[in-house]
């Protein structure tokens, strides 16, 4: 009876938290919401990025494994999955040109959304993330065969292909 209460209490506080109004006194408690028509984006705070820069001299069973890991850890879910599912299928069979496609497409942009909304067409990819790579993505995103993605590989299959 008592975790019940506890429960509830935990619930409710959640809910109030979450449905708390978006501005309290004179202190905004809203952070940036995206492409909303009446957001003027002044609460909007641009943390600059170091640019990214290719790693040529790189050995390609190191690129692998780094563009594998990741693939795996995005700043968002559904690109740990779309990526992760993606690298598992393709990342051993690229040609050296299609990995440095791959590790721009996946590490330049500074939004993950903007990956995601190319990989679904959502919105036109950017001619300098257009390639073989872009494509292959997009029609893995189709998922034509319905196969069910709901997480990220485990990574046994890595230890299979080892041996």
């Amino acid at each position: 009876m008592l975790s019940s209460v506890v429960a509830k209490r935990l619930v409710t506080g959640m809910c109030q938290a979450v449905w708390r109004p978006a501005f309290t006194g004179t202190v905004s408690s809203r952070g940036y919401k995206g492409e909303a028509p009446d957001d003027n984006k002044a609460d909007l705070i641009e943390i600059p990025l170091p640019p990214w820069v290719e790693k040529t001299d790189e050995p390609i069973d190191i690129k692998r494994r780094r563009l594998l890991y990741e693939s795996r850890k995005r700043g968002m879910l559904e690109n740990c999955i779309l990526l992760s599912l993606f690298a598992k299928r393709y990342l051993n069979t690229m040609t050296d040109i299609q990995l440095q496609q791959y590790d721009r497409l996946i590490n330049e942009p500074s939004n993950d959304w903007d990956i995601y909304y190319w990989a679904t067409e959502a919105q036109p990819t950017p001619e300098v993330y257009q390639g073989e790579v872009m494509e292959m993505l997009k029609e893995f995103t189709k998922n034509k065969n319905h196969e069910q993605r709901l997480d990220a590989p485990s990574l046994e299959y890595l230890e299979k292909e080892a041996q």
